[in-house]
């Protein structure tokens, strides 16, 4: 396994990391809590040693199997939460979005309780959890640096939700030197990404990206095929059809990513993303054993050629041949600026309405 740092905080990441929201929750199929702090002890034996949690994850439970799990190896794991959903005072209905808070009081007070559950003294990365860019005022950040300055954390992050509001909020978290920003980026999806590294590179600045659904949810593992029927609770059944259906057919037009066995699809999505050296690490949804075992070994098959990365660039460009929609218009992004920012980097048309 690799390493690449976050920003310039010395904060180093394996680059595969492991997201630590199925770890608590049943969004991604049931497992007893022990095989949960199984798995994630699996993880770390095969070279993963970066844990993304959250503290909205199971409403603290993935924090508290998390630390059970890493307890003994603090020293050699790095470790993530998000804070910034208030669940203690709002129950959670279904997949649905908790309201956040993110008053100086409230985050202070958030970290620590995180880390009473992880039992740590201190987390290596700290992000903001889909915050509003309004919501990240002057006093909130002196709040944060306070924070780190007293060894709660060492890295900062905003982790991003593109449904839910995100180009202004990555783009100010670039502006203010935060060490790393955590977005939606996979070859189907690509429009958050691509932005962040054009505005990284324009700014010349330090932060890092860590992609999160990096398979697409199941199409580019093939763990969602056209014979696989989602559960009710499955958080993938939000998609409609014809964004699945669209998928399977990109996913024909990339086969030559799998060189000839040389990798498999879903090794091939991560070394995808790892040809960005913006990308710091990527987190997949692993959900078994076998998964850790492919994809914890993604970065020690052959990287992308740039041969291949300007074929992938060239079929994106044309929407990999395919004409027809895939129920997923880019009015799916909601903005927290009424769509200005949207509209400006040219991801919705100038008439478009921010909604």
């Amino acid at each position: 396994m690799q390493h690449r740092e976050l920003g310039d905080s010395g904060v180093e990441v394996s680059e595969v990391a492991f997201g630590a929201w199925v770890v608590g929750t049943d969004w991604w199929g049931d497992r007893s809590e022990a095989e949960a702090v199984e798995m994630v002890q699996y993880a770390l034996n095969q070279g993963v040693d970066f844990f993304d949690t959250g503290d909205v994850y199971g409403h603290g439970r993935s924090e508290e199997l998390i630390g059970e799990a890493l307890g003994e190896y603090r020293e050699e794991v790095t470790v993530a939460t998000k804070v910034g959903y208030d669940f203690y005072n709002n129950p959670q209905a279904g997949h649905g979005e908790l309201p956040k808070e993110l008053h100086s009081a409230y985050v202070r007070e958030a970290v620590e309780r995180s880390l009473d559950r992880l039992d740590m003294e201190y987390v290596d990365v700290l992000f903001l959890h889909n915050a509003d860019v309004s919501e990240v005022t002057d006093d909130l950040l002196q709040t944060l640096y306070d924070m780190r300055e007293e060894g709660l954390y060492d890295a900062l992050g905003w982790a991003l939700g593109p449904s839910i509001g995100w180009l202004a909020e990555g783009d100010r978290a670039v502006e203010l030197d935060f060490d790393v920003v955590q977005t939606v980026f996979n070859l189907f999806e690509q429009t958050p990404g691509r932005h962040f590294i054009e505005t990284i590179r324009e700014e010349n600045a330090d932060t890092s990206l860590i992609a999160r659904v990096p398979h697409s949810s199941g199409l580019l593992n093939e763990q969602v095929t056209p014979d696989t029927e989602l559960g009710k609770g499955d958080h993938r059944a939000h998609r409609p059809d014809a964004w699945f259906e669209t998928g399977w057919e990109k996913l024909e037009k990339i086969r030559f990513l799998e060189r000839d066995g040389a990798r498999t699809m879903g090794q091939a999505t991560i070394q995808w993303l790892l040809s960005h050296d913006e990308v710091a690490s990527v987190t997949p949804t692993f959900r078994s054993r076998e998964d850790i075992d492919e994809w914890a070994a993604a970065p020690d098959t052959p990287r992308l050629s740039e041969t291949e990365v300007e074929r992938v660039a060239a079929l994106y460009a044309d929407n990999f041949g395919i004409e027809r929609d895939d129920g997923m218009s880019p009015e799916q992004f909601r903005s927290s600026v009424d769509g200005e920012d949207l509209r400006e980097a040219g991801v919705l048309p100038v008439e478009a309405a921010g909604d």
